[in-house]
């Protein structure tokens, strides 16, 4: 009851002071705890935005790609448990968790494991395992477009010296004496793989600066 010398009575769950949008107790605290661990930039957060599972697949297969090339080591993907979903099973968690599994295949992730009901923790590949995973029948995924552009000509020469080395590299590595006759082709595979890492959104320069990353960090791979 409220008391007319004090003014209403406040009720301790509706403090003014207290951000309605942050979770409390250990939900909180599990939530603290997986922003230092992984922080923003390695944390996909696809409950938030509510994705069809088709989204939601294309989102976490493009991201896990650029993660790969940028960082190293564990990234967390937030799906949600699918409470208000069907059956309590989520559609986008079933098409990440089939995501997750192509990718490995790929080389683009080495293993996940379920870090909660509705997230994953994923390891990603080295950009080595990226460029010498096998081809496989039963994959579905639609093979790469084209390496655009069909001439490396068309890239700038601190890109092409880059690629050549990784062909260098990967020549070596699969024991090929005579490198000459399948320099050219073991380029644009290269070039192939390692544009499919990279954004769409990103245009001229920037995408090919994004590319030459892409080829440092698998260089150093091979290191």
């Amino acid at each position: 009851m409220d008391d007319p010398k004090r003014g209403p009575k406040r009720d301790p769950k509706r403090d003014p002071k207290r951000d309605p949008q942050r979770p409390v107790g250990l939900t909180g605290l599990w939530q603290a705890f997986d922003e230092a661990r992984f922080g923003g930039g390695r944390t996909l957060n696809l409950r938030v935005s509510l994705p069809t599972a088709d989204e939601a697949a294309r989102r976490a297969e493009a991201w896990l790609r650029e993660q790969q090339v940028a960082t190293a080591g564990e990234v967390l993907i937030v799906t949600g448990r699918g409470n208000n979903s069907d059956n309590r099973v989520s559609p986008v968690r079933e098409a990440v968790i089939r995501v997750l599994h192509s990718l490995r295949r790929r080389g683009v992730t080495s293993g996940h494991q379920e870090h909660t009901p509705g997230s994953f923790v994923v390891t990603l590949a080295p950009m080595q395992a990226l460029l010498e995973a096998p081809r496989r029948r039963r994959e579905h995924t639609p093979p790469q477009p084209p390496a655009a552009p069909p001439s490396l000509d068309l890239l700038g020469d601190e890109t092409r010296i880059l690629l050549r080395n990784l062909a260098e590299r990967v020549l070596d590595a699969l024991g090929v004496t005579d490198r000459d006759p399948f320099m050219e082709g073991e380029m644009l595979r290269q070039f192939g793989v390692l544009a499919a890492t990279i954004s769409p959104d990103l245009r001229g320069a920037e995408r090919e600066a994004a590319l030459q990353r892409a080829l440092r960090r698998t260089l150093d791979d091979y290191e």
